[in-house]
């Protein structure tokens, strides 16, 4: 059946067992659906009485999780954007003590820094007391290796258009099958009683398609793709010294760059770079148009002045040695006007 040929493909390309994957509408259902106080491991249920999540995360889950307000805990990051360990056991050990179960949420890359978390001592201290682990994986699955036996949690959040696929679908990836967090909509009982409603049969089976191919050309892709990346970043910060490079010295995807012209609105290179045949975004592509300094840079500490000219290059795998030398040339185009409106302005 193509349902079943999909969630299998999805879950080889996660190291999951098929019967753990959830199959949604997208990314922001899973992390809805992952991040709820009510669960149930067969027949016994479970209950969280706190949300601890990194301040970085996607608006999906500090706005799309179902605990009670008063019980979020929002943990800091470094200069770098990597969550504080330190903070996360602090809070683990306070919450174990006042006998409350916490659920951790920290994501395992940033979609506007693509910086990597730790993941895996995460969910060490975790389990020194107790918590169950899930990782938002949207920005990451497909781009780096995600397997959700070798990063040890609980649940993996992914979307299938970021990896190739169809807007439309989505997974929540449970280590164990026997693991039902309470469903976001009860409806027919689909997804094992997980996920109801009708299911997005042709975006599952794109879905299904693009984790095979991400799968089989991974590593490949993975080293191309930061080639062309660091390619692109080199030429720019020799040509261009007033562009400022954020993140560039930890581990983060192969595929993103986050930049900044100080002084000069994101929007305005946004837009210069548009007119001049680039596309780039303001901060999360999800919430590209606001004009609000991004909440992960400022997380970070990011200067106001660096953070509200922060802006983000994005390669796919259908980027090639030409569109690095495009992108150059879009830049060599509006730099010289643009620095001229920022020394007028």
């Amino acid at each position: 059946m193509v349902m079943d040929a999909a969630r299998g493909r999805v879950a080889a390309l996660l190291g999951a067992d098929p019967r753990g994957v959830v199959f949604t509408s997208g990314g922001t259902e899973a992390d809805t659906l992952a991040l709820t106080p009510d669960y149930q491991r067969g027949e016994v249920p479970e209950r969280y009485d706190v949300l601890i999540a990194s301040s970085v995360e996607h608006a999906a889950v500090l706005r799309g999780h179902r605990f009670p307000a008063e019980r979020v805990e929002l943990l800091p990051v470094d200069s770098r954007g990597r969550l504080s360990l330190e903070a996360l056991d602090t809070a683990l050990q306070r919450h174990l003590a006042a006998g409350h179960r916490a659920l951790v949420s920290v994501m395992l890359a940033n979609n506007e820094t693509g910086v990597i978390q730790p993941i895996p001592e995460v969910v060490r201290l975790a389990r020194e007391h107790g918590a169950l682990v899930h990782t938002d994986a949207v920005q990451a699955a497909g781009r780096i290796p995600v397997s959700i036996r070798e990063l040890g949690v609980d649940l993996v959040s992914v979307s299938a258009h970021k990896i190739g696929g169809s807007p439309g679908a989505g997974a929540l990836v449970i280590a164990d099958p026997d693991l039902r967090p309470a469903p976001v909509f009860a409806g027919g009982g689909q997804e094992r009683g997980r996920r109801g409603g009708t299911e997005n049969v042709p975006a599952i089976a794109a879905f299904g398609v693009a984790a095979q191919a991400a799968g089989a050309s991974l590593e490949s892709e993975q080293i191309r793709i930061a080639a062309l990346r660091e390619r692109l970043e080199s030429a720019l910060r020799c040509e261009f010294p007033e562009l400022v490079l954020l993140v560039g010295d930890v581990d983060r995807l192969p595929n993103t760059s986050c930049l900044s012209l100080p002084g000069a609105p994101a929007e305005t290179m946004v837009i210069a770079l548009d007119l001049a045949g680039l596309a780039v975004s303001a901060g999360s592509a999800c919430s590209s148009g606001k004009v609000a300094a991004s909440h992960v840079l400022a997380a970070m500490g990011v200067p106001e002045r660096i953070a509200r000219s922060a802006f983000r290059l994005s390669f796919g795998w259908s980027s090639g040695e030409e569109d690095v030398n495009r992108a150059l040339g879009a830049f060599r185009r509006v730099m010289p006007g643009v620095l001229r409106r920022r020394a007028a302005a």
